[in-house]
């Protein structure tokens, strides 16, 4: 009797440690990062500036702070064919910075009509960037990150992973983003507020990309940069820039 009383509280147990363990571990992840987690915790901690929409008006302004700090970023362009567009291409590239594919037009509607119009639209604007500066970007964000809802709208429930498939075959390497500063959730978000984003999402973190924009009217984005840089100084982050080899985080 007691060798069946203990067998069957065995059981029990057992089955609550893997009821426990499985819950620990969900399947369904709307998020995943293509980096290996490491868990030495003497590892550097790794901040990626990342300015989308350029090159603006504020252009020479970020230069200008991130010269001043000695930090390099990756700024994800979009196409300007003006003579003050390519004239800041060539800052950007002459600073050291990383220019990666933001796409030539940024404009929903056209990109994501079809997987041949997003391509034929990305590559318009490496011409023009292999034109200007004389090298073509292996690097890619995509318009709204690349789990957007807005392009089902123009391609289809299936457009952006078939859209992933074909600029991979390609030879890109796409980049979504762990931190927002929220500088886009309003026109002008208070400077403090992308400060307070950046340094309370960056602080558990051992990787992160960070998203900005490089828009004429995000004035409070360059105002916040350098308390941006020095707040993650503190936190102890070195600051590198985007490539094939290093930390990646998407979203689809």
């Amino acid at each position: 009797m007691y060798k069946k009383l203990f067998e069957f509280k065995a059981i029990v147990a057992f089955l609550i440690l893997a009821t426990l363990t499985c819950c620990q571990y969900p399947t369904d992840h709307a998020i995943y990062v293509s980096h290996p987690v490491l868990s030495d915790p003497q590892r550097p901690k790794n901040a990626y500036l990342t300015f989308d929409d350029g090159p603006s008006e504020n252009t020479e302004r970020i230069l200008h702070i991130l010269r001043k700090y000695n930090v390099h970023a990756t700024f994800f362009v979009i196409g300007n064919s003006s003579s003050e567009g390519k004239r800041l291409y060539r800052l950007i590239h002459a600073d050291g910075h990383v220019i990666g594919n933001h796409t030539y037009t940024h404009n929903y509607h056209s990109l994501y009509e079809s997987v041949q119009a997003f391509s034929k639209d990305t590559e318009r604007l490496e011409r023009l960037l292999e034109q200007t500066i004389g090298v073509r970007s292996s690097l890619l964000r995509y318009p709204g990150g690349s789990n957007n809802l807005v392009s089902r709208h123009f391609g289809g429930p299936n457009i952006m992973p078939r859209i992933i498939n074909e600029m991979s075959r390609e030879g890109y390497d796409y980049m979504d983003w762990n931190v927002s500063s929220t500088d886009a959730a309003r026109t002008v978000q208070p400077k403090n507020e992308i400060i307070d984003a950046v340094l309370s999402a960056c602080k558990n973190k051992k990787e992160a990309i960070i998203l900005m924009h490089d828009v004429k009217v995000k004035t409070t984005t360059v105002e916040a940069l350098p308390t941006i840089i020095e707040g993650l100084l503190k936190q102890g982050f070195q600051f590198k820039v985007l490539s094939k080899d290093s930390f990646h985080y998407h979203f689809q």
